[in-house]
């Protein structure tokens, strides 16, 4: 095996890189701007001038990309990628034309999950999954070292796990998903609806005067001592612990990893959300479940990408 493989993070405004080596160690790291607005073969450019930049006299064995959309990670095509405006995007053989190695396209999900399991809070695990807490849910499912991806790369939508079948309607066009309870706009929308509703709050002011009141800036305020914020923090935990005691009862898997900003509620996210699962699930399938905060962060993604660089050169070797 070769010593490193490059990992890139394809999202709508920023392209993460890093030369990682076969231990899952970060060597070098950069970000550069993905400026959707130049078009494909300008983004192409630009993910393929960040991989030589990190490949640069290094003996490198594969180039991964973890990218948005649906894709078929055999072809290497992005089918629909609305923050890059790409339709049925054959880039891993564009990238392929402009660099001398070999280039594999996943889900962007599936590699962070895969990092994780390979490098992070789920090393070593039989059944790790993941579930990224962002602008919507992703997730990954990792099975005896191995990504669950599905009969045709489908799988693991685990943000559109319905969670109460007649509850709010999702961007996806189905009611009730937990992504629409639990995403970081979904949270924000339910504190403004608490306070529309006559709810008291710090955040009031700010809310009814149109600001943009993220997240972030509720998870801020209920740390701060606000406590309608942080009723919809813990709700969100137990919204989560919902849909995840339903991956429990279907994976029985030994580590369920939380990853994105969310996450940094700590204990006002987790408590409520692990009561909720000890409620819920059956007692077996509690055994041997740790329920574990990201160990990897924001290299979740570029970790991810170049583990399964490595995985998939060696399968073709």
């Amino acid at each position: 095996m070769k010593d490193y493989a490059v990992g890139i993070d394809l999202g709508g405004t920023n392209i993460l890189g890093g030369l990682v080596r076969a231990d899952g160690s970060v060597q070098v790291r950069k970000s550069i701007k993905t400026e959707v607005d130049g078009g494909l073969d300008y983004v192409v450019a630009r993910i393929a001038g960040l991989a030589e930049e990190l490949m640069a006299g290094n003996d490198v064995a594969a180039v991964c990309v973890g990218s948005p959309g649906p894709l078929d990670s055999e072809t290497g095509v992005v089918h629909d990628a609305p923050n890059l405006n790409w339709h049925n995007v054959p880039l891993a053989d564009l990238l392929a034309e402009k660099l001398a190695v070999r280039v594999f396209v996943e889900n962007d999900a599936n590699v962070a999950a895969y990092g994780e399991t390979w490098a992070g809070a789920g090393r070593g695990a039989r059944c790790s999954i993941m579930l990224t807490l962002g602008t919507g849910i992703g997730g990954g499912i990792v099975i005896d070292g191995e990504l669950w991806r599905g009969v045709n790369d489908a799988g693991a939508e685990l943000g559109h796990a319905t969670i109460k079948y007649d509850g709010r309607p999702c961007a996806c066009g189905i009611n009730g998903c937990i992504e629409a309870y639990a995403s970081a706009p979904a949270v924000a929308l339910r504190m403004r609806e608490a306070v529309e509703a006559g709810g008291e709050s710090s955040l009031r002011a700010d809310i009814l005067a149109g600001a943009d009141v993220d997240a972030e800036v509720i998870y801020q305020a209920a740390e701060a001592g606000d406590a309608l914020s942080r009723e919809i923090i813990e709700e969100t935990g137990r919204l989560l612990g919902i849909a995840i005691t339903n991956y429990i009862h279907i994976f029985n898997p030994d580590v369920i990893i939380l990853h994105g900003g969310l996450v940094n509620a700590g204990e006002m996210l987790f408590e409520p959300l692990l009561a909720k699962v000890n409620e819920l699930s059956f007692e077996a399938s509690l055994k041997d479940l740790r329920i574990l905060p990201s160990g990897l962060g924001g290299d979740a993604g570029i970790v991810g990408a170049a583990g399964l660089a490595f995985a998939r050169a060696e399968d073709i070797s």
